[in-house]
């Protein structure tokens, strides 16, 4: 059976998804991860399976032959962290991310526990970089 591509965008509203986010400090992280990446990527924000919110999009397709459409950046709102979604990955931000303040990371999801804590504009410098590098890796289409 052919691989089925399980994030999807959704036709939810991103507001009618945020209303559902618990956490008030959740609510006002994400109004503020909306503002920068909507201004970074030129996109509006758009809801990618249940929880997702995200900016843009880029299609990709492996060596095996599995192709599918995903997020450029973006981010969920979970309760135990932020997760901020950029898909280059931070393996070459160490600069960065050693001035960013205190978070944890995956191969392309940094959980970030309290914006306030953190660097908002060494933040904004990781995203425009990554966003950087997949204009390289994946030219947006018109």
């Amino acid at each position: 059976m052919a691989y089925q591509q399980k994030t999807l965008p959704d036709a939810q509203a991103v507001t009618g998804f945020l209303k559902t986010v618990e956490s008030e400090k959740r609510r006002s992280e994400s109004a503020f991860l909306m503002e920068m990446m909507e201004r970074l990527t030129g996109s509006k924000p758009v809801l990618w399976g249940p929880s997702i919110i995200g900016f843009g999009q880029y299609h990709y397709k492996y060596d095996s032959g599995h192709s599918g459409t995903y997020l450029r950046i973006g981010f969920s709102p979970r309760k135990a962290a932020m997760t901020i979604y950029m898909m280059t990955g931070y393996d070459n931000r160490a600069a960065l991310l050693a001035r960013l303040g205190p978070h944890t990371r995956g191969k392309s999801c940094l959980y970030v526990k309290d914006l306030a804590k953190i660097d908002h504009g060494v933040l904004e410098q990781i995203a425009a970089r990554s966003l950087a590098e997949m204009d390289v890796r994946y030219p947006q289409q018109t």
